[in-house]
């Protein structure tokens, strides 16, 4: 049965907000603690539906994991100490999960099927699965699409690999097939995409470089053939869930929230540099070291916004908050102008033509085109009164409820249900600082 929830005007959101886990480091804390020697003890994870069906599946491949208390205790099995999995690995809608997974079982002599739901069994594979072919592991597909078979081996081929696109999990799904791998796996991207992966593989011992070459693009050298050696592990909270209580806060007339230990890694705070140029009143304080990240508290208080031109470079850093922040570009004076955004058109919706519809029928001025979304705000709220399907997708979900905080009549917003892949209790916990969003 779908979920709806519906989000009415509020006003001075006020208090402290603790946003979960990061999901793209509790990924990768359970597919790398779970080959490496030794135990690794993880805390803050992200207990969302997406991270834990990457736990069930690392459990399917023969890894135990445990929780114990407020953290989990992963026992590794080694490199090589992976065992093929008796039925489909069900990743539900985790689209991350599903393409490092892949990735790791290309470098291992197993072979195991990967099915989704029926967002994730939408999407393109072929971008992941073309370079795991060249690494030796052998692929079928639903034409490009789940259910995938990977068949791995034991010593895969390294291969230099230059993709179209800046992405974190085309690069990491080759840098994990690429661990067993004798000699150097190398990936040349046009411009640097989130380096989650590179720093955890350092983490746990494993010899990865980064270089920005000349001409602008990011090169990662890894050396295959390393043990990984248990470390433990403190996941930062998540900023791209914290996108939405930046933003929830910053239009929302009177409001003054806190968000404590948010993870600050050059490669996620694209969001928050845009919104300080558009005139946001956010504040970076206590900025310190955790499990190998920067985290910092963020104080967050209502401004008025100015429309800029985000600059298509920094897409990378932000991809997935360009939802909500054309809804924070609703409120602001003048267009905001969000160009070189391409890869929004094969997430877990096409998110720039189901956004621009969106925000279209809740009286926002919208231009759209393959690559860009421009966003005009207006003097006065959006007069929302509209009910609109999420498709699914957890992210538009939750920028839709945020943008129902300040519009003049209630949003509705239905199948919702996934925003627990992402951030389990949103609705509760933004009440819990002043909105009023109800099933």
């Amino acid at each position: 049965m779908s979920l709806s929830l519906v989000s009415h005007k509020s006003a001075n959101l006020a208090g402290t907000f603790d946003v979960p886990g990061d999901k793209s480091i509790s990924h990768r804390s359970m597919i790398l603690s779970a080959i490496a020697v030794g135990q690794t003890r993880v805390q803050g994870l992200l207990e969302g539906d997406d991270v834990m069906a990457t736990k069930q599946a690392m459990i399917d491949c023969g890894a135990k994991i445990e929780k114990h208390g407020d953290e989990y205790i992963i026992d590794g099995v080694g490199m090589g100490g992976l065992t093929a999995p008796d039925a489909p690995l069900d990743l539900g809608n985790a689209g991350t999960g599903v393409r490092l997974l892949m990735g790791l079982i290309a470098g291992q002599s197993l072979r195991a099927t990967f099915i989704g739901d029926a967002s994730l069994s939408k999407r393109p594979m072929r971008r992941i699965t073309e370079p795991l072919e060249e690494m030796g592991a052998s692929v079928t597909t639903n034409d490009g699409k789940l259910p995938v078979t990977v068949t791995g081996l034991e010593i895969p081929l390294p291969v230099s690999y230059t993709p179209k696109v800046a992405s974190a999990q085309i690069k990491s799904a080759i840098l994990l097939a690429g661990l067993r791998a004798r000699g150097a796996t190398i990936v040349t991207e046009p411009h640097i995409s989130r380096d989650h992966t590179e720093a955890m593989l350092r983490h746990f011992g494993v010899s990865v470089t980064q270089e920005i070459l000349e001409d602008g693009q990011h090169r990662v050298t890894m050396t295959g053939g390393t043990d990984l050696i248990a470390k433990d592990i403190l996941v930062p909270r998540d900023p791209s869930s914290a996108a939405f209580v930046i933003v929830a806060a910053l239009i929302t007339k009177g409001s003054d929230v806190t968000i404590p230990a948010v993870g600050m890694n050059p490669q996620r705070t694209g969001l928050i540099t845009t919104l300080i140029e558009m005139g946001g009143d956010i504040t970076l304080s206590n900025q310190r070291l955790e499990g190998g990240e920067e985290v910092a508290d963020i104080r967050v208080r209502s401004s008025q916004l100015q429309g800029i031109d985000v600059p298509p470079a920094r897409a990378a850093s932000m991809i997935d908050e360009y939802p909500i922040l054309s809804v924070a570009a609703s409120m602001a004076k003048g267009t905001t102008m969000m160009s070189g955004v391409a890869e929004l058109r094969v997430k877990e919706t096409d998110r720039i033509a189901v956004m621009a519809q969106g925000l279209k029928e809740c009286g926002v001025s919208v231009q759209e085109g393959e690559d860009f979304m421009s966003v005009t705000g207006a003097d006065t709220p959006p007069a929302g009164g509209a009910t609109i399907n999420s498709q699914h997708d957890h992210r538009i979900g939750m920028s839709f409820l945020v943008l129902g905080m300040i519009a003049s009549q209630p949003i509705q917003v239905d199948d919702v249900e996934t925003i627990n892949t992402s951030f389990p209790q949103f609705a509760d916990k933004m009440n819990a600082i002043g909105a009023s969003i109800t099933a």
